[in-house]
């Protein structure tokens, strides 16, 4: 069975829009409209695999089918204007457009040749796709946030642990970063000393790039792994809004193959950010009574600000053992979400290295790893898989 499209329809006029969405639903492809503002946001979420953009009424157009090119290299480029006008038909060329209509004059012939359009790069898309192995390098990196309602959860550690094994199971591009805000943590997983944090990106969070990041951001030494660590300075990790936020998961999407963020447990407006830019959402959970209450409250919050968590949203079951009252076969029954992962209650093998700042992993093959990083070992595996 062939995978279904997905198109996207970006437009400022509504009126358009619901006719492009009409011409579009012909097709039986997944069809999802936006406006400029919301285009590559929607980008990021998922990728798209053909953007049907009317020419906007700012001038905007030329920048962003750039930036649509640079999310998602393979993606078809329609651009429908608003008149013959050869200068722009030109410049939007250059910029990477693919076909190019003029509206309302040639309505009919888009009409028309959209579905063979539609067609024929599903047949160019099962081609590729059969003939060439899926690598890294993409420009369209994963984000993968992990958060707690409840304190004490392991998140951190588990963030931390997670983001090297990947590193070092694989030759995919990793950066892991701290939005705790306030005190920060990662680094001391590390023995980092960081001279520099994640708000030393605000002066150049408007044309802000894979340079940028990696000029900040610290290299762990065994396994190469880049760490954005958060500022200790309260105030100053209070200037880091949303908008920062959405820019550099943005820019780090695009340079990097795994994006791993340790959320703090309070929910703000960067942190729903951060969630709303991630492909998935891992909810940390500990085998308590406390600990599924707050996870209900969270949801019953998401609901309020209408963020969707189904199909987006898995949780990790920490420190899991057999004197636990409840078990992994109890909460199967209560949750609403896939179990991504069950780690085991190591406290002695873990603590040493917590207390020493030394990372969990250091080479790729170990011979001893302590159950939690054998755990994290597993779990990092079937991501890759993905």
């Amino acid at each position: 069975m062939e995978t279904k499209l997905n198109l996207l329809i970006v437009s400022d006029d509504q009126v358009l829009r619901q006719q492009l969405q009409t011409i579009a639903e012909s097709t039986e492809e997944n069809v999802l409209t936006a406006t400029t503002s919301d285009a590559i946001r929607e980008m990021n979420r998922q990728t798209r695999d053909i953007v049907v953009m009317t020419q906007p009424e700012s001038d905007v157009a030329i920048d962003l089918v750039q930036s649509i090119r640079q999310i998602n290299r393979a993606v078809l480029i329609i651009f429908i204007a608003q008149k013959t006008d050869f200068a722009l038909l030109r410049n939007m060329m250059r910029a990477g457009v693919d076909e190019f209509f003029v509206f309302p004059e040639e309505t009919s012939l888009f009409t028309s040749r959209f579905p063979t359009t539609v067609k024929n790069y599903s047949i160019t898309k099962n081609s590729r796709e059969t003939d060439s192995a899926i690598s890294f390098g993409r420009g369209r990196g994963q984000i993968f946030s992990f958060y707690s309602g409840k304190g004490g959860s392991g998140k951190s550690v588990i963030s931390s642990v997670l983001a090297q094994t990947l590193k070092l199971e694989s030759t995919a591009e990793v950066i892991l970063i701290d939005l705790n805000g306030q005190y920060g943590g990662v680094e001391s997983m590390f023995s980092i000393e960081p001279n520099r944090s994640i708000a030393d990106l605000l002066p150049v969070i408007e044309e802000l790039n894979e340079n940028h990041i990696r000029n900040v951001s610290k290299t762990e030494q065994h396994s190469k792994l880049e760490v954005l660590v958060s500022p200790i300075d309260a105030e100053v990790a209070e200037t880091l809004g949303e908008e920062f936020v959405a820019k550099l998961l943005r820019t780090a999407r695009r340079a990097f193959d795994y994006v791993i963020i340790d959320l703090p447990s309070t929910l703000n407006g960067s942190v729903i950010t951060a969630m709303e830019e991630s492909d998935k959402i891992f909810y940390v959970l500990t085998p308590d009574t406390p600990s599924l209450r707050v996870l209900k409250h969270y949801e019953e919050l998401s609901a309020r600000i209408g963020m969707n968590l189904i199909g987006k949203m898995e949780v990790i079951l920490n420190f899991m053992a057999r004197e636990n009252e409840v078990q992994q076969k109890d909460l199967k029954n209560v949750l609403r979400y896939p179990i991504a992962a069950a780690l085991r209650k190591d406290i002695k093998g873990l603590q040493p290295f917590v207390n020493k700042g030394e990372p969990v992993r250091k080479v790729v093959k170990e011979r001893k790893l302590i159950p939690f990083a054998k755990d994290i070992r597993k779990f990092s595996r079937e991501i890759l898989k993905q």
